[in-house]
């Protein structure tokens, strides 16, 4: 049997996170929607503080199997806001002030999303510039409008890129296409997003939430624990040595046997090797509810 999946919840929660972020719940879907539209949704410090609240909510919401994240109206987001996240801030003087506005940002953007415990997708349904790329590059997924716009136009301003978005792309995209965005500012679209592995699919826009939401669903019906055990194991040991990682991701595997409450292995051990119900390419795999 599939994974359980917590019936449909009212299309808005009211939830106290705050105005510029909106959850619904879809058949284990949180569509987590950054949302001021009329700033194309760029981050500002109250985005920032309550993005950690919503990841904090949800990773205890049963409602949320998997978390996608996408902007309202015509951008994903347009970076951060240069006004309130940088003028105001400096304008404070306080060092105090600024390291904790740089905290909140640095921690959902990409300390908690990248190894949160339920799979991310992010969904670039329009403008994505700028510090948009770090929260981008943190979920495990991503779907993008082919006529979506990338940009990091920071060089054009007098800056080089900010936070840890080098490091996203570093993380992400080859180095000739990386350092040639970096270096000249130029934007481009979703397509070519899609060439240089930024995300995973470019789609017309109007199969973007379909395809995202397909995608969605089969990773809600998964068992939890072992994709977490997946992710994780794949983003941690990408930087160990391979003896390290040979011992770490061993660890990972006896620690997701011993929490998977499901049976996981022993059940697909079984459709694989008794029952011959399971044949990779062939069959539709049951890894068992959690």
């Amino acid at each position: 049997m599939s994974a359980a999946i917590p019936a449909e919840s009212p299309p808005a929660v009211p939830e106290p996170w705050g105005n510029t972020v909106q959850v619904t719940f879809d058949q284990g879907i949180a569509w987590v929607v950054l949302d001021r539209p009329k700033k194309r949704n760029a981050m500002n410090p109250t985005l920032n503080d309550e993005m950690v609240r919503v990841l904090d909510h949800l990773e205890a919401d049963d409602r949320c199997r998997v978390l996608v994240l996408t902007g309202a109206g015509e951008a994903f987001s347009a970076g951060m806001d240069l006004k309130e996240y940088f003028r105001e801030v400096d304008a404070t003087g306080s060092v105090a002030v600024q390291l904790k506005v740089r905290r909140a940002s640095a921690e959902w953007q990409w300390k908690r999303l990248a190894h949160w415990s339920k799979p991310t997708i992010a969904m670039v349904n329009g403008w994505c510039f700028g510090g948009a790329f770090t929260p981008l590059v943190a979920c495990d997924l991503a779907f993008a409008d082919e006529q979506a716009r990338f940009g990091l136009s920071e060089v054009n301003w007098g800056i080089p890129p900010g936070g840890v978005v080098s490091r996203a792309l570093a993380a992400t995209v080859p180095q000739r296409d990386a350092l040639f965005h970096i270096m000249t500012g130029e934007s481009f679209d979703g397509r070519r997003a899609a060439e240089m592995r930024l995300v995973n699919e470019a789609l017309p826009g109007d199969r973007l939430r379909e395809r995202t939401r397909e995608v969605a669903l089969k990773l809600a019906s998964m068992n939890q624990v072992v994709l977490h055990a997946a992710k994780l194991g794949y983003r941690l040991a990408k930087e160990m040595p391979w003896e390290q990682a040979e011992d770490y991701l061993y660890a990972k595997l006896d620690q997701s046997q011993f929490v998977d409450r499901a049976g996981a292995r022993a059940k697909g051990l079984t459709q694989f090797l008794d029952d011959k119900t399971y044949r990779p390419g062939l069959s539709t795999f049951d890894p068992g509810k959690e």
